[in-house]
């Protein structure tokens, strides 16, 4: 198999064994076997770390159900290559190039060299900062469930947020904890440190260490790294202000609560919307301006190398760069001071082309199969599941049989990536050495 059709097919075998795990009586809390189809939605929602789910995870899964979820969600936020490459590394094996290849389509890396390094980089990450978020939501959940229950859902909720996976204990998600700040915040800090990338969690790392330090030397930061935090930031400020604004005059959301909460509450549904999928609001009362704000940050979605989904912050980095150097009369995309080469640009032609695609056709297919419901619903339902985010308006249960598989295969589409699923349908493509002779064409 090619490097993609491996990664695709990865994901298949960890969804089938996830599904057949979740559909065991001990797997549910009445102890009878699981529906076939809820079982494979939630084992895919778990791995694609969308968070959509069909039943109460808290009230309709045993405990071995929602530890199984949980792996899901764990081996598929670190992604299938980086669980399959720690596990040979453990064994002490040596990966062959082919390997390495597909560690390079999975990471989205520019190159071979140091693939043990990065993978044991980021497993180590990985258990930093979800032990530390289990330590500061035990603060939140000890004293209201006591140290059993609340030790769970202190786990839980760390590694679901870290993944940006969205799957939730409680029936309402997060609503109830709105006003808490140190929860807000933390499972905040988790989904964005999660979504923004390893690579540019390292280069942080780094670069405060040597800030530390005092060593004279400065270290040139990547362009991945600022794009990835820049655009992170400004997105966290343009949403938070937006949701503000749009919510504050809907009692259902924001206008019955303090300052304070509204305030959490704007900045948690910024954050929790570019792939978390947790929510502190009642999503399906939001006005049709908020969910439309929600549409276009999870369709724009976390930073490449991260768990989140999306279209990803440095695809809309290039593409603004490049209607920037239109208007301003350039042959060239510019970026920090740095040349954006052509392939860059023409790959994120491709993903916005190929998500605009799929979710349209999606979105067509479910109109056809529910028509009963609201165009704005289905058409959010699509976009969450694309974008790998897991929010809803509260109609996932409700769509038929067959809107649910399509759903299954928008969320796997979404995860794997667009071109990537493309390439391991199309197999390897083959290089030209005819060139064409260049012409003009009226665009716009």
């Amino acid at each position: 198999m090619t490097a993609p059709q491996k990664i695709c097919f990865g994901f298949v075998a960890v969804i089938a064994v996830g599904t057949i795990l979740l559909m065991m009586p001990f797997s549910t809390a009445t102890g009878t076997w699981n529906n076939p189809v809820v079982a494979l939605f939630t084992a895919t929602s778990a791995v694609c770390v969308t968070g959509l789910a069909v039943v109460d995870t808290g009230r309709d899964f045993s405990f071995w159900g929602q530890l199984f979820i949980l792996l899901l969600a764990q081996i598929g936020g670190l992604g299938y290559m980086t669980t399959t490459t720690f596990l040979i590394m453990l064994t002490g094996r040596r990966f062959d190039l082919r390997h390495k290849i597909a560690i390079q389509q999975a990471l989205d890396r520019r190159e071979m060299q140091g693939s043990s390094q990065i993978i044991r980089s980021i497993i180590a990450t990985t258990l930093f900062f979800e032990i530390t978020g289990i330590f500061l939501l035990l603060l939140v959940f000890v004293p209201d469930f006591g140290w059993d229950k609340g030790m769970w859902l202190a786990i839980f909720h760390s590694v679901s947020a870290w993944n940006n996976a969205g799957f939730s204990l409680f029936s309402n998600s997060l609503m109830d904890y709105q006003s808490s700040a140190l929860l807000v915040l933390t499972i905040s800090a988790l989904i964005i440190f999660g979504g923004i990338g390893y690579q540019v969690i390292l280069e942080m790392f780094f670069w405060l260490r040597d800030r530390l330090r005092r060593r004279p030397q400065n270290i040139v930061l990547s362009l991945d790294y600022k794009v990835a935090i820049s655009t992170t930031l400004f997105l966290l400020f343009v949403g938070t202000v937006a949701f503000f604004f749009v919510e504050i005059r809907n009692f259902k959301t924001l206008e019955n609560i303090s300052f304070r909460s509204q305030f959490l509450a704007a900045l948690f549904q910024s954050v929790t919307t570019r792939t978390a999928g947790f929510n502190s609001i009642d999503i399906g009362s939001m006005t049709t301006a908020g969910l439309f704000i929600t549409i276009a940050f999870m369709f724009i979605g976390a930073s490449p190398g991260g768990t989140g989904g999306g279209m990803k912050t440095t695809t809309i980095r290039v593409l603004s760069s490049c209607t920037k150097s239109i208007l301003q009369g350039k042959e060239e995309v510019l970026l920090y001071e740095r040349r954006i080469p052509l392939s860059l640009i023409l790959k994120a032609v491709g993903v916005v082309v190929g998500s605009v695609t799929a979710v349209i056709t999606c979105t067509i297919l479910i109109s056809l199969t529910d028509p009963g419901f609201d165009f704005i619903k289905i058409f959010f339902e699509v976009v969450s599941a694309y974008a790998t985010v897991g929010l809803s308006t509260g109609i996932t249960s409700d769509i038929s049989i067959w809107g649910k598989l399509i759903l299954i295969l928008t969320m796997y589409m979404g995860r794997v990536g667009v071109l990537l699923f493309m390439s391991a349908l199309l197999g390897d493509s083959k290089p030209s050495q005819v060139h064409y002779p260049e012409e003009d064409l009226l665009v716009g």
